[in-house]
């Protein structure tokens, strides 16, 4: 388990635990800190910024705990660097979205505050992570997203009415990041590559033996280290800012 000298303040967090070595290996540097219930972390610095990487697993409960810990260790600028699928027509896979905030359509952030509190991201976090895009010649896409707890089940009809509400996408964490860092008086934001879309019937299942779709695919691939990149880059924007 961490330790008060093993966390930055800067903290990217994916979901899946095999991303995080993946998010260390675009740091300056890096070191393992700790590994304990599929929660793993590694510190490092980038352009001499302590930077720390910690999977948060799948869904809001985890991403609470993991968050609880990382504040209580000093962290206090979250960005989550995760996976999406499309609820908007002109979104497709391989596609990057940057959430500006959430509809809570999970039941972990209610344990703290009721839903008319909104989860919104940290417009310094939302204006780096765009900035950053800008600067490397990535497209993103900024706007709404939702947040659910089930990752097979869930109403069609009520997601295609967000959908046409230019809610652009699902995941399953982003809300009770916004949710927990507003009421703790942090920051937090999200960039996530789409990785399917519900309503073009592309997603995250294999159609054929040996076929790469959703995550797996090549272009998915390839915006996942796009996204890493203008994670690590906003990371160092905000920190010049924080300087001047």
């Amino acid at each position: 388990m961490c330790g008060i000298d093993d966390v930055a303040k800067y903290v990217l967090m994916p979901g899946d635990p095999t991303r995080v070595q993946r998010i260390a290996k675009q740091f300056d540097s890096a070191e393992k800190k700790a590994e304990y219930r599929g929660f793993i972390t590694y510190t490092g610095e980038t352009k001499g910024i302590s930077i720390t990487s910690t999977s948060s697993g799948i869904g809001c409960p985890t991403t609470a705990i993991a968050m609880e810990e990382l504040m209580n260790l000093g962290a206090d600028t979250f960005i989550r660097v995760g996976t999406t699928g499309a609820l908007v027509p002109h979104l497709d896979s391989g596609d990057i979205v940057v959430a500006t905030a959430a509809v809570r359509w999970e039941g972990t952030s209610k344990t703290y505050i009721a839903t008319e509190y909104p989860a919104v991201a940290s417009y310094q976090v939302v204006n780096a992570l765009l900035q950053a895009a800008d600067e490397l010649g990535i497209k993103v896409h900024p706007g709404i997203i939702i947040s659910s707890d089930a990752y097979y089940g869930g109403n069609n009809e009520v997601l295609r009415m967000f959908g046409e509400a230019n809610v652009l996408s699902i995941e399953m964490e982003a809300s009770l990041m916004f949710t927990l860092a507003g009421i703790r008086g942090v920051r937090a934001g999200a960039i996530c590559t789409v990785d399917g879309n519900l309503f073009k019937g592309t997603g995250k299942r294999e159609m054929k033996l040996g076929e790469k779709t959703g995550e797996l695919a090549d272009k998915v691939q390839q915006s996942i280290e796009d996204e890493i990149k203008i994670a690590v880059r906003a990371v160092q924007i905000l920190d010049a800012r924080a300087i001047t």
